[in-house]
C-alpha cells in the first residue's frame, strides 16, 4: 500500500484503498507522504483520530524515518480559544456551574500555547462555556479584532502555511472547498498531495457542505448578540423589530410538526408558509435596523452580515423553484433545522479534484462492496482513479465466525428485538468475554432497554451498559474496564470503536443497516437515481447497507490475537437474494446457523487463549 500511495504522490494521480483492519494504513500512507518531500494534507474523519494521527502516530513514524519534516495540526476555529470573546463572556455568564468552567478556561488561558480546547480536560466537550469563548466565521472580527496578533485561529493557520505535513479533519477540509466553490480565498494551505482517511464519509458530508441550511438555534444566539450589542443605543424601535423577529421564530418552531427527525418540506411547507413568510419579513426588517447602526463598530458590521446571510438562505429555502436537490426539515427537542440538499455532488467533488494538479488518495476499511468500487467513485466523481483492496492481515477466517440464529421473527414484527436478545443471551454461557449489541434504530435500543430492566437476572453478575447513560467516551471506557460487560448503541457505535481482546467477544447486529426508505433524503436519492436510468435499490441501498454492516462487524477482530463471533440477526440474510452480497463481504470469516458450531468455537478460543496467558504468566 505504501509503494501505490508513494507512486500516486509521485504522479500525481488519483488512488483508492480499501485497507481491512491492521493492514497499518495510518503508516502505509505517513510513511511516503513523510519521504516524498511534497506539501501533504492528511484530513481524518474525527477530531479525535486526527489528535491520535498528530500526537501519536505522526511521531513515531518520523523518527523511524529519522529526517525533519515540520507538521502542523489545524481545526476548525471553534476549536480555538478566542481571547477576544473570553475578554467579553463575563456578562453573559450567570449560572454557577458556567462560572467555574469560565475559571476553569481563564487559568488556562496563561498556559497554553495552542489555545486547542482539546487541552483543557477539565471542562466538559459539551459545556456551555465553548461557544462564548471560541468564535465562529461568521462573528470573528478578522484583522479588526484588537488581540489579533495573539489570535490562536491566526498562528495555527500561519504554522500550517509553513508545515510540509498538515492534518486536518473532513468538516474542516469540506468547509475549504465549498468555500472555493463560492469564490472565497482557502485558508487551507496548497498542498502536493491530499490523504483522506475514512474516507468513505465524504459523499454524504459533502452533500451536507455544499447545501443551504438555517437552524432556529443559530438565529436564537445570532438574536442574543444582536440584543447584547445594541443595547447601548437604547432604541426601543430596533428592539421593537427585536422581539418580532423572535416572536415569529417561536410560532414557526411551534407550527412545526412535534415528530423529531427529517421531514420533506415540500410535505408541510403549506402548513408553515405563513410563519415562514412571517419570518422572512421580520428579519428583513431587523435588517434594516441593523444597516443604520453599522457604522458603530466592528461587531455589529459582522452580526449585519451573518443576518443578510440568514435572509438569503432562509430565501432560498422558501422558494419553490426548481432545485436538483431536497428542502428538508430536522426537527429536534429543541430545536428546527431547515435544509436544502443537493442529491448527487459528483460533479461538484470531480470540478475541486481536478483543479489542481495534486495527488489524491482515499482509504478506508469500507470503500467496496466485493471487489466493486463504483459507489464510491461514482459519488465521488473519482474517474480513471487506481482502486486497490488490501484485506486484513488477521486469520479472520480462524478466529472469527459468523452465527445466523435460525427462526428469528422479521425484522418488522413486534417481537423482533426480544427475540433477537433472547437468542444472543446464552452465548453469555460459553465466554467469559464481552457482548456488544449494536442496534439499526434508536427505537430498537429502546426496546431492548426495556427488555432488560425486567430480565436482569439473565445477566448474571455482568454490568449492563447503555448508550445515553453516559458520554460515548465514558461508556467504552468502562466496557474495557469491566472486561465482561454488555453494553447497547446505535448509530455512532457502529464505527470508530476500538476495544481488544476478550473485554469483547460478541458482536450481535439486530438487522441489517438499511437507512429507512420513508427517510426524505434517501426517497430523493432514489428518485434521482431512477431518473438518471439507474436502479436505486442495487445502486444505493444496498451498497450503502453492506458497507454500513461492513463497518458494525468490524468493531469485533481489531488485533491478531483478537477471536469472536458475529451474530446477525435478520433473517433476510437467508430468505432474500441479496442477503448473499452481505455474507460475502465478511468472507473469509465461516458462517453458521449452528448453535453447537458457535459453542465449540468460542470454547476452543478460550482454551488457546488461557493456554497463552498461563505461559505467558
Amino acid at each position: 500500500m505504501a509503494e501505490a500511495v508513494a507512486e500516486a504522490i509521485a504522479g500525481s494521480g488519483k488512488l483508492v484503498v480499501e485497507a481491512g483492519t491492521g493492514t497499518g494504513k495510518t503508516f502505509a500512507y505517513l510513511l511516503p507522504a513523510l519521504m516524498s518531500g511534497r506539501k501533504t494534507i492528511i484530513s481524518t474523519g474525527t477530531k479525535a483520530l486526527q489528535d491520535q494521527l498528530y500526537h501519536r502516530d505522526l511521531p513515531l513514524i518520523g523518527k523511524a524515518v529519522g529526517r525533519p519534516v515540520s507538521t502542523a495540526l489545524l481545526k476548525g476555529r471553534a476549536n480555538y480559544l478566542c481571547l477576544q470573546r473570553l475578554d467579553t463572556v463575563a456578562d453573559q455568564v450567570a449560572s454557577g456551574a458556567l462560572t467555574d468552567d469560565l475559571h476553569e478556561v481563564r487559568q488556562w488561558r496563561h498556559s497554553t500555547m495552542a489555545g486547542d480546547r482539546a487541552e483543557l480536560i477539565g471542562v466538559a466537550e459539551d459545556s456551555a462555556i465553548w461557544p462564548l469563548v471560541t468564535s465562529t466565521a461568521d462573528n470573528c472580527l478578522g484583522s479588526e479584532c484588537p488581540l489579533y496578533q495573539k489570535c490562536h485561529v491566526v498562528k495555527a493557520r500561519r504554522a500550517a502555511q509553513e508545515a510540509d505535513l498538515v492534518v486536518v479533519n473532513h468538516h474542516l477540509l469540506l468547509a475549504d472547498l465549498a468555500m472555493k466553490e463560492e469564490g472565497f480565498v482557502e485558508f487551507l494551505p496548497g498542498a502536493d498531495a491530499i490523504i483522506l482517511d475514512e474516507a468513505h464519509q465524504i459523499p454524504d458530508l459533502a452533500a451536507q457542505f455544499f447545501g443551504v441550511s438555517l437552524g432556529s438555534r443559530e438565529l436564537e444566539r445570532l438574536f442574543d448578540e444582536l440584543r447584547g450589542a445594541t443595547l447601548p443605543f437604547k432604541d426601543a424601535e430596533f428592539q421593537r423589530r427585536l422581539d418580532t423577529a423572535q416572536t415569529a421564530l417561536r410560532v414557526l418552531r411551534a407550527e412545526s410538526p412535534r415528530d423529531e427527525g427529517r421531514h420533506e418540506l415540500s410535505a408541510v411547507i403549506e402548513h408553515l408558509r405563513t410563519p415562514m413568510t412571517t419570518l422572512s419579513a421580520a428579519l428583513k426588517e431587523l435588517l434594516e435596523g441593523v444597516s443604520n447602526l453599522t457604522g458603530s463598530s466592528a461587531e455589529l458590521e459582522k452580526l449585519y452580515e451573518q443576518l443578510y446571510s440568514a435572509v438569503e438562505r432562509l430565501s432560498h429555502l422558501s422558494s419553490d423553484e426548481t432545485w436538483d436537490g431536497l428542502r428538508w426539515l430536522d426537527v429536534n427537542p429543541r430545536s428546527i433545522r431547515l435544509n436544502l440538499t443537493p442529491l448527487d455532488v459528483a460533479d461538484t467533488l470531480s470540478g475541486l479534484i481536478n483543479t489542481a494538479h495534486q495527488a489524491w488518495i482515499f482509504t478506508s476499511a469500507t470503500l467496496a462492496v466485493g471487489d466493486d468500487f463504483s459507489h464510491f467513485t461514482d459519488r465521488m466523481g473519482l474517474g480513471g482513479a487506481t482502486c486497490l483492496t488490501f484485506p486484513s492481515p488477521y486469520a479472520l477466517e480462524k478466529n472469527g465466525l459468523v452465527w445466523l440464529p435460525p427462526h428469528l421473527p422479521a425484522p418488522s414484527e413486534r417481537t423482533h428485538t426480544g427475540e433477537m436478545l433472547e437468542n444472543v443471551l446464552p452465548l453469555l454461557d460459553m465466554t467469559d468475554g464481552g457482548l456488544f449489541c449494536l442496534f439499526t434504530s434508536h427505537r430498537a435500543l429502546n426496546t431492548a432497554r426495556r427488555w432488560f430492566k425486567t430480565r436482569k437476572k439473565r445477566l448474571k453478575g455482568r454490568p449492563l451498559l447503555i448508550q445515553g447513560d453516559a458520554p460515548r467516551d465514558d461508556l467504552l471506557r468502562r466496557f474495557r474496564d469491566h472486561g465482561n460487560a454488555v453494553l447497547l448503541g446505535t448509530g455512532s457505535f457502529w464505527e470508530g470503536v476500538d476495544v481488544r481482546g476478550r473485554a469483547l467477544t460478541i458482536v450481535a447486529i439486530d438487522k441489517l443497516p438499511f437507512a429507512s426508505p420513508a427517510d426524505p433524503l434517501m426517497m430523493a436519492r432514489l428518485e434521482f437515481i431512477r431518473r438518471q436510468g439507474g436502479n436505486g435499490f442495487t445502486g444505493h441501498q444496498l451498497p450503502v447497507a453492506v458497507l454500513a454492516l461492513k463497518q458494525g462487524a468490524g468493531r469485533l477482530l481489531r488485533d491478531d490475537n483478537d477471536f469472536g463471533v458475529i451474530v446477525l440477526c435478520d433473517p433476510r440474510l437467508t430468505s432474500k437474494s441479496y442477503g448473499r452480497v452481505f455474507l460475502k463481504s465478511l468472507q473469509p470469516m465461516k458462517c453458521t446457523d449452528s448453535l453447537d458450531d458457535v459453542r465449540q468455537f468460542l470454547g476452543a478460543h478460550d482454551a488457546a487463549a488461557d493456554d497463552i496467558a498461563r505461559r505467558a504468566g
